[in-house]
C-alpha cells in the first residue's frame, strides 16, 4: 500500500524562515534590471529611427549615427555608406543580445534564487527555463557574454582605423579570456554532472 503524499509544507522555525525569506531582497535587483532593459529598448528605437531618417537623407540623423558609433573618415560623410550601416546594425544587434542576456538573468535568476514562476504549460514558456539551475544559468550567461564580446570585437575591427593598436590587442585578449572562461565553466559543469550521476 502506497503512502499518502504530503500536500502541506512543514512550518519553518522563526530564524530559518527569516533567512529563507531574505531571498526576496533580490526582487528589487531584478526589477532594476527590467528598468535597465527599458532604457535599452529606448536606445534601440532612437538608433533605429536615426538610421531610417539618415537613409532618407536627414543630415542631422546621419551625424548623430556617426557620432554614436565613433566613425571617422578622411572625407566628409554626407550620406550613408556600407560601413556606417554595418556598424549601426551591429550596434542594434549588440543591444538585442544584451537584452537577451538581461532576460536570462531576470527570468532564470528569479526562478532559480527567488520563487517559482509556475509557467508549466504556458505556450510562451522558454524551452531552457524548464531545466534551468545555477550551473545551466552560468553556462548560458557565459555563452551570451561571448556573443556580445564577438559583436564588439567585430565592430572594432570594421572601424579599426580609428582605434589604437593597444585597444585592438586588448579587446582580442579579453575576448579570448571570455572564451576560455566559458569553456572552463562548461567543462567543470560537465564534470560535476558526471560525478553526480556516478554517485547515484
Amino acid at each position: 500500500m502506497s503512502k499518502p503524499t504530503q500536500t502541506g509544507h512543514r512550518a519553518l522555525r522563526p530564524l530559518p524562515n527569516f533567512i529563507f525569506a531574505s531571498r526576496w531582497l533580490q526582487l528589487p535587483l531584478y526589477l532594476g534590471l527590467i528598468a535597465a532593459q527599458a532604457v535599452y529598448v529606448f536606445h534601440f528605437w532612437v538608433e533605429l529611427v536615426h538610421l531610417l531618417e539618415a537613409a532618407f537623407g536627414n543630415q542631422h540623423a546621419l551625424q548623430a549615427l556617426i557620432s554614436s558609433i565613433g566613425y571617422k573618415a578622411d572625407t566628409s560623410i554626407t550620406s550613408l555608406n556600407e560601413t556606417v550601416i554595418m556598424l549601426v546594425v551591429l550596434g542594434l544587434i549588440d543591444v538585442v543580445m544584451i537584452s537577451n542576456l538581461l532576460i536570462m538573468v531576470i527570468v532564470g535568476g528569479y526562478e532559480t534564487f527567488v520563487s517559482r514562476l509556475d509557467l508549466d504549460g504556458h505556450p510562451d514558456q522558454p524551452e531552457w527555463l524548464s531545466h534551468v539551475n545555477a550551473s545551466v544559468l552560468k553556462v548560458k550567461l557565459g555563452t551570451a557574454i561571448i556573443g556580445i564580446s564577438s559583436i564588439h570585437l567585430l565592430k572594432t575591427f570594421i572601424n579599426a582605423a580609428n582605434y589604437d593598436e593597444k585597444v585592438l590587442m586588448w579587446q582580442t585578449i579579453i575576448h579570448i579570456a571570455f572564451l576560455l572562461s566559458a569553456i572552463a565553466i562548461a567543462w567543470a559543469d560537465r564534470l560535476m554532472s558526471h560525478h553526480d550521476k556516478a554517485a547515484h
